[in-house]
């Protein structure tokens, strides 16, 4: 059976978002699948998914959306990749109090100019940056402007911060984790990262990509 259509899924931690696109393929054995909006291996949540050639054209429309996340910060350490997966370097043991994160985080709130990761998919004269990078070459990247709607402390308990936070299309969290981390003089790297809304569409309403063992699986989350 073929199903077609617009779809929520949940991303689990581990994969990149294009091996979701190829479950998905040999699931529905559709061939032109794509996805709105990256997410790192390290990050889990909400991918829209689009099956089929007429619905593929439709991802532009959900590319540009506001995003929201949970994003878990870890004090006390820089990474090369400003999340997990990089290389740490341990930069102050300094323990900041809940009401200086309080006051920092605020100060995010806003459009800013935003420096992209190096270990990313911005590309630089058709190469890759994550790529560059690799191979020890040099990378210089451009700030872009973005906004940060808003940002809220969940929870403090040092060297964790975990807070949600709203953004435009094209933010980088680990960027602004990296940046929280400078502006706290602590350094700081991505520890967790989950998308809980795209747009309109909240992760609560998606389907667990581990749950989807047939094409049927996928008709209680199609959104068009």
């Amino acid at each position: 059976m073929s199903v077609k259509g617009l779809f929520l899924i949940n991303k689990p931690s581990g994969i990149t978002s294009h091996d979701v696109v190829d479950y998905l393929r040999k699931t529905t054995g559709e061939k032109t699948i794509g996805h709105a909006g990256t997410l790192d291996p390290l990050a889990c949540g909400l991918l829209i998914i689009a099956v089929g050639q007429e619905f593929t054209k439709q991802i532009a429309n959900f590319s540009g959306l506001e995003k929201e996340y949970i994003a878990t910060l870890t004090l006390g350490k820089n990474s090369t990749t400003y999340d997990a997966e990089g290389e740490l370097t341990a930069i102050s043991n300094r323990e900041p109090s809940e009401i200086e994160i309080e006051a920092v985080l605020s100060d995010f709130v806003g459009w800013r100019e935003q420096m992209p990761p190096i270990f990313s998919a911005k590309k630089i004269k058709g190469e890759k940056s994550y790529d560059l990078a690799r191979a020890g070459k040099s990378v210089k990247l451009k700030p872009v402007k973005v906004q940060i709607k808003s940002i809220d402390l969940l929870r403090y308990q040092y060297p964790k911060i975990e807070f949600k936070v709203g953004v435009s299309s094209g933010t980088y969290v680990r960027s602004l984790a990296y940046d929280i981390g400078s502006k706290l003089q602590t350094g700081a790297y991505l520890s967790k990262l989950v998308r809980t809304k795209i747009g309109k569409y909240p992760l609560a309403q998606a389907i667990d990509l581990n749950s989807i063992k047939s094409p049927n699986d996928l008709l209680s989350v199609r959104i068009s």
